[in-house]
């Protein structure tokens, strides 16, 4: 070869991630790729990915199916210089490969080396130059000392007339975009491309045929796999119907859960609170303004805010640490500041996005970045920073139309609060029995941080909030 092959390796894609399942490949063996192309999509904990290359050249090796789950640190793909024979390169890919270890473990170095190719950044990987990356790690000869590699010339510069047919094709790179429009009957000649260079991408096939909503799993990656379904379950007698593997969102929750069960000696208080005149203020809000009124999840989180400064003792975390003799300590971290996270239901499922410094919010700054992460949540786009920096979680589980629920708290915070559905109740009113709106909060706290005082002080605040809001954002 003129020059060396390049193995990518499963970047680092967030604070304490490990692994991540790979959804679908967005290239094939044998395309031709730019930097900063998307070649992936993989599914973490957190959030759904796409992985671009920080390398060009030819697809040489996908390391990895579809519904796999890949390390981070190991290869992801192989990519080889234009023009190099790919029926050439097993050697290569397997002596790249072999270095994978050696790479994982100088990861920083990795990272600084990558720093000059794109303008793509994936959690500390990507790039801010103009694709002038190179890999000089040196390799070692058959008697173990190392020799200079000549730096691989650059090729972020793809000429992408290669995929289109003049005048009747635009550029098409991913051959996930072709199969698409194929399958769709969207003739490719139609679509404006968004990308570079007028680059047809998988998001202008979904234009086309009106999909709006980004798939969030291949077709071709079954939810449920039935290796043994028609078999018989020894406990219970019945036949199985499914398996379906824990993994994804759902494996990063019962983990988390299973964790909070286990180590949190909880406790839980609850009030019913009349919210007839927070109803009503909100409703006089929307008549001045209809489009910039503040949702009621949004007072009550200014409501949390200002609780939790007044009892910060629940804007903590208990850790167990080292201490200077090597043994173990307790502490409990208090924070300068509150990130509140609030439970949103999407269709992958239950994640906590929190708003950063929610305490420098009024009601309306706290409305619309609670609709921006909830979107962003629900379009499995969140960042791991936006899933995994909360302080204190705020839980609207009226929503599902219940009253109440023994909330697991939201693993490693010490507290969650859970606000219920708004019905009709009888309530007395100055002595006089009267129908108001009446709902239900209750507060899991970690009975290590705090007592039962510190816990009920609390929820007293917010729910005098609710019932007396207008004397109380005055004060705030």
């Amino acid at each position: 070869m003129s020059a060396e092959m390049q193995v990518f390796l499963l970047p680092d894609l967030g604070e304490g991630l490990t692994e991540a399942e790979l959804v679908n490949w967005l290239v094939a063996v044998g395309d031709e790729i730019r930097v900063d192309q998307p070649i992936a999509e993989v599914e973490t904990a957190k959030s759904m990915v796409e992985v671009p290359s920080p390398y060009a050249g030819i697809v040489a090796v996908l390391h990895g199916e579809a519904g796999q789950t890949l390390d981070v640190g190991k290869p992801l793909i192989s990519v080889a210089p234009v023009g190099a024979s790919l029926a050439a390169e097993p050697e290569a890919v397997e002596a790249k490969v072999s270095e994978a270890p050696a790479a994982a473990a100088s990861a920083e170095t990795y990272r600084t080396e990558e720093k000059a190719g794109s303008g793509n950044v994936l959690i500390g990987y990507g790039t801010s130059g103009g694709g002038e990356a190179r890999r000089t790690r040196p390799r070692k000869d058959s008697a173990g000392s190392a020799v200079a590699v000549t730096p691989a010339p650059d090729f972020s510069e793809l000429s992408l007339s290669r995929t289109r047919i003049p005048g009747k094709l635009s550029a098409v790179i991913s051959p996930l975009v072709r199969k698409m429009a194929r399958d769709h009957g969207v003739s490719l000649d139609a679509v404006p491309g968004s990308g570079e260079s007028g680059l047809i991408l998988r998001r202008d096939i979904e234009a086309a045929i009106g999909g709006a909503t980004r798939e969030t799993a291949p077709v071709e990656v079954p939810a449920v796999v039935q290796p043994s379904a028609g078999l018989q379950d020894a406990r219970t007698g019945l036949t199985v119907a499914s398996r379906t593997p824990v993994r994804g969102i759902r494996k990063a929750v019962a983990a988390n859960m299973t964790r909070s069960r286990s180590e949190i000696p909880e406790a839980t208080v609850w009030v019913d609170v009349d919210a007839t005149a927070l109803l009503e203020m909100r409703a006089e809000l929307k008549k001045r303004d209809p489009h910039g009124a503040p949702g009621l999840l949004a007072f009550i989180a200014r409501f949390v805010t200002a609780g939790l400064k007044k009892f910060p003792e629940l804007n903590t975390r208990f850790v167990t640490a080292e201490d200077t003799a090597g043994g173990e300590m307790q502490e409990i971290v208090a924070f300068d500041g509150i990130n509140l996270g609030f439970a949103a239901q999407t269709d992958r499922g239950l994640v906590v996005p929190s708003v950063r410094n929610a305490h420098l919010l009024n009601a309306r700054e706290l409305d619309t970045e609670i609709r921006r992460l909830t979107a962003v949540a629900r379009d499995g786009k969140a960042t791991p920073t936006e899933l995994a920096s909360g302080t204190f979680t705020l839980n609207n589980y009226g929503v599902f139309g219940v009253d109440g629920s023994a909330a697991i708290i939201n693993y490693p915070e010490v507290a969650m609060l859970g606000v219920g559905r708004i019905i009709d109740k009888p309530w007395v009113v100055n002595g006089q029995l009267a129908v108001r709106k009446v709902t239900e909060l209750t507060l899991a706290f970690d009975h290590r941080v705090c007592d039962g005082e510190t816990a009920a002080g609390f929820l007293r605040y917010v729910a005098d909030a609710i019932e007396n809001p207008g004397a109380v954002l005055a004060d705030l």
